[in-house]
C-alpha cells in the first residue's frame, strides 16, 4: 500500500541520499534520488511524487528555488526542507514559501519515519475526501451542471429527451442562472455534438453589427466591408446557434430572424444569393418575453416560433440545497486553477452562503468563492473570508417608490447595484445582466457616482 506513495530525495551529498533512501525504502515507500535542483525538477516533470526532501544548501539551484519550481509543477506535494546550517530566518522563509516541515541534519531515522507517516495520513484523508466529493458531484452532475434540486433534475430529463431534435428552445431565467450551460448541455447531449456550438450576445451589439454578425456580409456592402464574411448562421452549420438575451434585438432583426426560422434560408448583408442552413437555434432571455409581446415590444409570431420548447431555470434562492454542492464544485475548480490545495469550508461560512439570497445567482456564487479563495491563506474557508457578503446583507433592503416613471426606476436600480457592488463596475454589470460599456453609458446619462471608484 505504501508503495503508491513516491518520495524524492534531493541532496548533493551522496551519503545523505543513501541514508534517507534506505530508511524510507525499509518503511515500504518508493524512493527516488536527485543530486541537484535541476535533476529534481526534471524528475518532477516525469513523475508524480507525494513528498520531497530538499536540501536547502546546494550549488547552482538552491533548495528554495528548487522548491519553487517543484511547486509550479505539483502544487499539492508535501515538501520537507533539510539543512545542516539551521537559522530561524531560513526556517521562516522556507515555511512561508510552502515547506510543510523543516528538519536539521543529522537526521534521526525514527523521526523521519514518524514525519512521513504523519504526512501520508493527511494525504490519504485528503484523497478520500476528494474521492467522496467527486462521487457526490458525479451523482448530481449533468454535463457541466451540478444540482440535486428536483426542478433542475426535471430540466436534465427534458434535455435528454430533446437533445437530438431540431426544434427551437427558449431558455428563461435570471442573470447568472446558467442559461448558456443549459444550451451547451442540450447541444453536447445530442447528435449535433460533433458540430459547432456558437454563441452570440445579442444585447452587446448594435442592430447593424448584430445583423452582420448573424448573417455575414458581402464585400462593399457597407463602409469597412473589405471582403466577404460568413455570419454565425453559416459558421454554426450542422450545429447549434445560441442567441443570448434575445429579448433585446430590434424589430427589424426580429423579422429577419423569424424568416430564417421559418424558411431555413437567408441573405448575407448586401448579398443577392439565398443561403440555406441547417442550424438548431436555442435562445435565452432574462426578460419576461410574454409580457414584452403584450406590450408590443416583441413579435408574437417570433415568440411562438422560439418558444417551441421552454426551459425555465429556477434562481439559486429557490434551490438552496444546491449551494453546498455548487460551493464544493467551484472550490475544487478554482483551487486547481490557482494551484492551491483544496480547502474545506467551515459551518459558519456555509451558513452564510446558505442565508445569502444570491441575486446574481450561480455566477455571483462562483465570483464570491473566487474572491474568498484569493484571500484565504489557510486550509479552511471561514466566515471571515466572506465578510464582503455580510456587508451586502447588512445594507438596507432595496425598495422603489410607487410613483416613479420608467427612467427613474432604471436610475434607482442601477444606483442600488453600484452600491451593492461597492462601486465595482464589473460586479455591478454582472448583477444587472448588462455589459460594462452599457453600464458606463447609463452612469453618465443619470449622473450616478460610484463609491471607491473600483474597476
Amino acid at each position: 500500500m505504501k508503495k503508491r506513495w513516491k518520495i524524492l530525495i534531493v541532496d548533493d551529498e551522496e551519503i545523505m541520499q543513501q541514508s534517507l533512501s534506505a530508511w524510507l525504502t525499509k518503511d515500504g515507500y518508493t524512493v527516488d534520488t536527485a543530486s541537484s535542483g535541476d535533476e529534481a525538477v526534471q524528475k518532477a516533470r516525469e513523475h508524480h511524487y507525494a513528498i520531497y526532501f530538499i536540501d536547502l544548501n546546494m550549488p547552482q539551484m538552491g533548495g528554495l528555488q528548487t522548491m519553487h519550481e517543484i511547486r509550479l509543477l505539483n502544487p499539492h506535494a508535501s515538501i520537507i526542507v533539510v539543512t545542516g546550517y539551521p537559522t530561524v530566518a531560513t526556517a521562516i522563509k522556507a515555511i512561508k514559501q510552502g515547506a510543510q516541515e523543516y528538519i536539521v541534519k543529522p537526521c534521526n531515522p525514527q523521526d523521519i519515519s514518524l514525519l512521513v507517516s504523519r504526512l501520508i495520513k493527511v494525504k490519504s484523508l485528503e484523497r478520500e475526501n476528494l474521492i467522496l466529493r467527486q462521487r457526490l458531484l458525479r451523482q448530481y452532475r449533468f454535463q457541466d451542471i451540478v444540482s440535486k434540486n428536483p426542478r433542475m433534475h426535471a430540466i436534465f430529463q427534458l434535455i435528454r429527451e430533446i437533445a437530438s431534435i431540431r426544434s427551437t428552445v427558449l431558455i428563461e431565467g435570471e442573470s447568472g442562472t446558467g442559461k448558456e450551460l443549459i444550451a451547451r448541455a442540450i447541444h453536447y447531449s445530442g447528435d449535433r455534438a460533433n458540430h459547432p456550438f456558437i454563441g452570440v450576445p445579442c444585447a452587446a451589439l448594435t442592430e447593424t453589427l448584430l445583423e452582420s454578425e448573424l448573417f455575414g456580409h458581402e464585400k462593399g456592402s457597407f463602409t469597412g466591408a473589405a471582403g466577404q464574411r460568413k455570419g454565425k448562421f453559416e459558421l454554426a452549420g450542422g450545429g447549434t446557434l445560441f442567441l443570448d438575451e434575445i429579448g433585446d434585438i430590434s424589430p427589424k432583426l426580429q423579422i429577419d430572424l423569424l424568416r430564417v426560422l421559418q424558411e431555413r434560408r437567408f441573405y448575407r448583408v448586401g448579398g443577392s444569393e439565398e443561403i440555406g442552413v441547417d442550424v438548431r437555434v436555442i435562445a435565452a432571455t432574462n426578460l419576461d418575453l410574454e409580457d414584452a409581446v403584450r406590450q408590443g415590444k416583441f413579435r408574437d409570431d417570433l415568440y411562438y416560433r422560439l418558444n417551441v420548447i421552454n426551459i425555465r431555470i429556477p434562481p439559486v434562492r429557490e434551490r438552496r440545497e444546491d449551494i453546498p454542492l455548487l460551493a464544493d464544485h467551484f472550490i475544487e475548480k478554482l483551487s486547481n486553477e490557482f494551484g492551491k490545495g483544496i480547502p474545506e469550508i467551515d459551518n459558519g461560512a456555509l451558513k452564510l452562503l446558505m442565508d445569502y439570497d444570491w441575486p446574481g445567482n450561480v455566477r455571483e456564487l462562483e465570483n464570491a468563492l473566487e474572491r474568498a479563495l484569493i484571500a484565504c491563506h489557510g486550509g479552511v474557508l471561514t466566515e471571515q473570508d466572506f465578510s464582503f457578503l455580510k456587508r451586502s446583507m447588512s445594507k438596507r433592503p432595496f425598495a422603489l417608490a410607487a410613483n416613479l416613471n420608467l427612467r427613474e426606476v432604471e436610475k434607482e436600480v442601477i444606483a442600488a447595484a453600484i452600491e451593492r457592488a461597492g462601486g465595482n463596475i464589473k460586479e455591478a454589470a454582472r448583477i444587472l445582466g448588462i455589459d460594462r460599456s452599457t453600464l458606463y453609458e447609463r452612469l453618465k446619462r443619470y449622473g450616478i457616482s460610484r463609491p471607491g471608484q473600483q474597476e
